[in-house]
This record gives C-alpha cells, sequence and structure tokens, in this order.
C-alpha cells in the first residue's frame, strides 16, 4: 500500500510558477511509475506528466511541454512537478498517482492516488 501526499499548490498569476510535490509512503517509489493528473471544475480528468521506473522516462502532455518538468528524487521517496509560464487554463486540481514501472495515460491503470491540490491561475 502506498500513501501519497500532494502539496505546493496555490494562488499564482499567470505567468508565475509553483512547485508541486508528491511524497510517498508505505513503499518505495523506486519500482513505481508516478504521474501526475489534473481536473478542473466541469471537466473529465486528464494526465498531465509522468515518469517512469528504472531509466526515469518523462511524458507530458502537450499544453504543458515547454513549461512543466517532472522530477524524482528516490533517496527522498518523492516525485515534483515543476510548473513555469502557468496558464490560466492550467487551473484545477493537481493529482500524483502510482502504477507499476511504465507509464501510462489512463488513470485507471494507477494504483494509489493522493488527495490532490489546488493550483489556480488567476490575476
Amino acid at each position: 500500500q502506498v500513501q501519497l501526499v500532494e502539496s505546493g499548490g496555490g494562488l499564482v498569476e499567470p505567468g508565475g510558477s509553483l512547485r508541486l510535490s508528491c511524497a510517498a509512503s508505505g513503499a518505495t517509489l523506486d519500482y513505481y511509475a508516478v504521474g501526475w493528473f489534473r481536473q478542473a471544475p466541469g471537466k473529465e480528468r486528464e494526465g498531465v506528466s509522468c515518469i517512469s521506473s528504472g531509466d526515469g522516462s518523462t511524458y507530458y502532455r502537450d499544453s504543458v511541454k515547454g513549461r512543466f518538468t517532472i522530477s524524482r528524487d528516490n533517496a527522498k521517496n518523492s516525485v515534483y512537478l515543476q510548473m513555469n509560464s502557468l496558464k490560466p487554463e492550467d487551473t484545477a486540481v493537481y493529482y500524483c498517482a502510482t502504477e507499476y514501472f511504465t507509464c501510462s495515460w489512463d488513470g485507471d491503470e494507477y494504483d494509489f492516488w493522493g488527495q490532490g491540490t489546488q493550483v489556480t491561475v488567476s490575476s
């Protein structure tokens, strides 16, 4: 059983930055891919980024490429999402989730989820 806790969300102006953290307990993240998903009010959940286990391959949805960076620190059993040049359309609750080894854009493939952290981009 993996427990995940997200943090780092908040209110930021357009063009600003936030760094989300996903801290894991109960198991090591070494063998898990970790994905970030988001859900805005009235919209479906969507995958934002993912980092695989092993070689640490990274994946991004097109709308965040060049702005967001995912990374992991296995020593701290944590994964991070650095979000730069934020836009109002990035406003959503952001969740991290884990699945074994490889990344997927299908949230149903993920076994464990955090409680989410709110990101609001507004002037």
